[in-house]
């Protein structure tokens, strides 16, 4: 884990990033790595569901919306059923026509926007 500046207070949480896309999977875990986080990757829902299952200190999850196994509200919904308590921030580079539930980042997003984001939600958990 390298050093994650000014928010000490959340040093070591760990958070899950769920992307069908591995490159959006690598930027957001160097994103979240810098500020940190320790972060796990799950390629679709399935796994991230069996992640979650493995490591209940997982805090925040964030996923893409269209994904080819389950999409990332139907992972969210499943997620908090499982674990209430779960953080959830969606991100997809559409703009669907239903608003979910949770706090969305539109791809591509600032680094700092994730970050900021994140943060808002880990004082929520």
């Amino acid at each position: 884990m390298r050093p994650g500046g000014s928010r000490v207070h959340i040093m070591g949480a760990k958070l899950l990033v769920v992307d069908d896309d591995q490159d959006v999977r690598l930027v957001v875990e160097d994103t979240l790595v810098d500020a940190g986080y320790r972060v796990l990757q799950a390629e679709g829902g399935a796994q991230a569901l069996l992640l979650l299952d493995e490591h209940p200190s997982l805090r925040v999850m964030i996923s893409d919306v269209r994904m080819p196994d389950m999409s990332g509200i139907a992972l969210a919904e499943e997620a908090v059923r499982r674990r209430p308590d779960l953080r959830v921030i969606l991100i997809s580079g559409f703009i669907d026509q239903v608003r979910p539930r949770w706090p969305f980042l539109r791809k591509p997003f600032l680094s700092s926007r994730l970050c900021d984001l994140v943060a808002r939600e880990m004082r929520r958990a």
